[in-house]
Protein backbone atom coordinates (compact mmCIF):
# COMPACT_ATOMS: atom_id res chain seq x y z
CA UNK A 1 0.00 0.00 0.00
CA UNK A 2 1.36 3.52 -0.78
CA UNK A 3 1.94 6.09 2.06
CA UNK A 4 -0.77 8.37 2.59
CA UNK A 5 -1.17 11.75 4.98
CA UNK A 6 -1.04 11.62 8.52
CA UNK A 7 -3.94 13.38 9.63
CA UNK A 8 -3.09 13.52 13.47
CA UNK A 9 -0.24 15.70 11.98
CA UNK A 10 -1.98 17.71 8.98
CA UNK A 11 -5.45 18.17 11.22
CA UNK A 12 -4.54 18.19 15.09
CA UNK A 13 -7.31 20.45 16.27
CA UNK A 14 -9.98 17.66 14.17
CA UNK A 15 -8.09 14.82 16.22
CA UNK A 16 -8.26 16.69 19.29
CA UNK A 17 -11.67 16.99 18.79
CA UNK A 18 -12.13 13.64 18.22
CA UNK A 19 -9.96 12.53 21.31
CA UNK A 20 -12.75 14.82 23.01
CA UNK A 21 -15.18 12.32 22.40
CA UNK A 22 -13.31 9.50 23.65
CA UNK A 23 -12.64 11.48 26.66
CA UNK A 24 -16.36 11.70 27.34
CA UNK A 25 -17.05 7.85 26.41
CA UNK A 26 -14.18 7.11 28.95
CA UNK A 27 -16.60 8.56 31.53
CA UNK A 28 -19.54 7.25 30.41
CA UNK A 29 -21.87 4.55 32.00
CA UNK A 30 -20.85 2.28 29.41
CA UNK A 31 -18.46 -0.87 30.76
CA UNK A 32 -15.16 -0.90 29.23
CA UNK A 33 -15.07 -3.78 28.60
CA UNK A 34 -18.41 -3.41 26.49
CA UNK A 35 -16.56 -0.20 24.46
CA UNK A 36 -14.07 -2.48 23.65
CA UNK A 37 -16.39 -5.29 22.34
CA UNK A 38 -18.09 -2.35 20.47
CA UNK A 39 -14.56 -1.09 18.77
CA UNK A 40 -13.53 -4.51 17.96
CA UNK A 41 -16.46 -5.65 16.01
CA UNK A 42 -17.53 -2.50 14.49
CA UNK A 43 -14.01 -2.55 13.13
CA UNK A 44 -14.12 -5.98 11.98
CA UNK A 45 -17.43 -5.28 10.22
CA UNK A 46 -15.10 -2.04 8.57
CA UNK A 47 -12.25 -4.25 7.91
CA UNK A 48 -9.92 -1.44 9.87
CA UNK A 49 -6.91 -3.64 10.91
CA UNK A 50 -5.23 -0.91 12.65
CA UNK A 51 -8.02 -0.54 14.90
CA UNK A 52 -8.99 -4.23 15.70
CA UNK A 53 -5.36 -4.84 16.76
CA UNK A 54 -5.17 -1.59 19.09
CA UNK A 55 -8.35 -2.75 20.82
CA UNK A 56 -8.04 -6.67 20.91
CA UNK A 57 -4.98 -5.99 23.00
CA UNK A 58 -7.30 -2.89 24.94
CA UNK A 59 -9.84 -5.16 25.80
CA UNK A 60 -7.61 -7.68 27.17
CA UNK A 61 -5.87 -5.20 29.59
CA UNK A 62 -9.57 -4.23 30.64
CA UNK A 63 -9.71 -8.18 31.31
CA UNK A 64 -11.70 -9.38 28.08
CA UNK A 65 -10.78 -13.14 27.66
CA UNK A 66 -9.30 -14.57 24.70
CA UNK A 67 -12.28 -17.13 23.85
CA UNK A 68 -14.63 -13.98 23.91
CA UNK A 69 -12.70 -12.18 21.25
CA UNK A 70 -12.18 -14.54 19.21
CA UNK A 71 -15.77 -15.80 19.26
CA UNK A 72 -16.82 -12.01 18.51
CA UNK A 73 -17.28 -12.21 14.68
CA UNK A 74 -19.63 -15.19 15.31
CA UNK A 75 -21.60 -13.74 18.79
CA UNK A 76 -24.94 -14.84 18.05
CA UNK A 77 -23.39 -18.41 17.34
CA UNK A 78 -21.85 -18.45 21.08
CA UNK A 79 -23.38 -18.71 24.38
CA UNK A 80 -20.29 -16.13 25.53
CA UNK A 81 -22.08 -12.78 25.81
CA UNK A 82 -24.74 -11.67 28.00
CA UNK A 83 -27.68 -10.43 26.75
CA UNK A 84 -26.87 -6.57 27.92
CA UNK A 85 -23.60 -7.56 25.26
CA UNK A 86 -26.16 -9.18 22.74
CA UNK A 87 -28.32 -5.96 22.59
CA UNK A 88 -25.24 -3.61 22.33
CA UNK A 89 -23.61 -5.23 19.52
CA UNK A 90 -26.66 -5.65 17.49
CA UNK A 91 -27.37 -2.05 17.40
CA UNK A 92 -23.71 -1.65 17.11
CA UNK A 93 -23.85 -3.47 13.50
CA UNK A 94 -27.32 -2.26 12.53
CA UNK A 95 -25.72 1.56 12.95
CA UNK A 96 -22.46 0.70 11.14
CA UNK A 97 -24.76 -0.84 8.45
CA UNK A 98 -26.75 2.06 8.47
CA UNK A 99 -27.32 2.00 4.80
CA UNK A 100 -28.86 -1.72 4.62
CA UNK A 101 -32.24 -1.12 6.74
CA UNK A 102 -31.46 1.25 9.66
CA UNK A 103 -31.63 0.66 12.93
CA UNK A 104 -34.72 -1.92 13.48
CA UNK A 105 -37.15 -1.25 16.27
CA UNK A 106 -36.93 -4.67 17.20
CA UNK A 107 -33.00 -3.70 17.90
CA UNK A 108 -33.92 -0.03 19.33
CA UNK A 109 -35.91 -1.22 21.50
CA UNK A 110 -34.17 -4.12 22.99
CA UNK A 111 -31.07 -2.36 23.62
CA UNK A 112 -33.13 0.19 25.33
CA UNK A 113 -34.86 -2.04 27.93
CA UNK A 114 -31.23 -3.46 28.50
CA UNK A 115 -29.24 -0.29 28.88
CA UNK A 116 -31.83 2.63 29.45
CA UNK A 117 -31.97 5.38 27.67
CA UNK A 118 -28.86 7.22 28.98
CA UNK A 119 -26.50 4.51 28.39
CA UNK A 120 -28.39 3.87 25.38
CA UNK A 121 -27.18 7.25 24.16
CA UNK A 122 -23.94 6.56 25.01
CA UNK A 123 -23.81 3.49 23.14
CA UNK A 124 -25.04 5.16 20.05
CA UNK A 125 -21.93 7.90 20.68
CA UNK A 126 -19.39 5.10 20.76
CA UNK A 127 -20.58 3.22 17.80
CA UNK A 128 -20.02 6.66 16.06
CA UNK A 129 -16.81 7.48 17.11
CA UNK A 130 -15.57 3.70 16.60
CA UNK A 131 -17.05 4.23 12.72
CA UNK A 132 -14.95 7.53 12.30
CA UNK A 133 -11.67 5.88 13.46
CA UNK A 134 -12.02 3.50 11.04
CA UNK A 135 -12.63 5.77 8.42
CA UNK A 136 -9.83 7.59 9.21
CA UNK A 137 -7.49 3.95 9.27
CA UNK A 138 -8.61 2.84 6.19
CA UNK A 139 -8.37 5.74 4.32
CA UNK A 140 -4.98 6.78 5.30
CA UNK A 141 -3.95 3.02 5.31
CA UNK A 142 -2.80 3.32 9.50
CA UNK A 143 -0.82 -0.18 9.46
CA UNK A 144 -1.17 -2.57 13.16
CA UNK A 145 2.40 -3.16 14.10
CA UNK A 146 3.19 -6.35 14.69
CA UNK A 147 4.59 -6.73 18.73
Amino acid sequence: MSKRIVLQELQPKAYEALYGLEKYLSQSKIEPTIQELIRIRVSQINGCAFCINMHTKDARKHGETEQRIYGLNAWRETPFYTEKERAVLALAEEITHISVKGVTEETYNNALQQLGEEELAQVIMAVIAINAWNRIGISTHMMPVLD
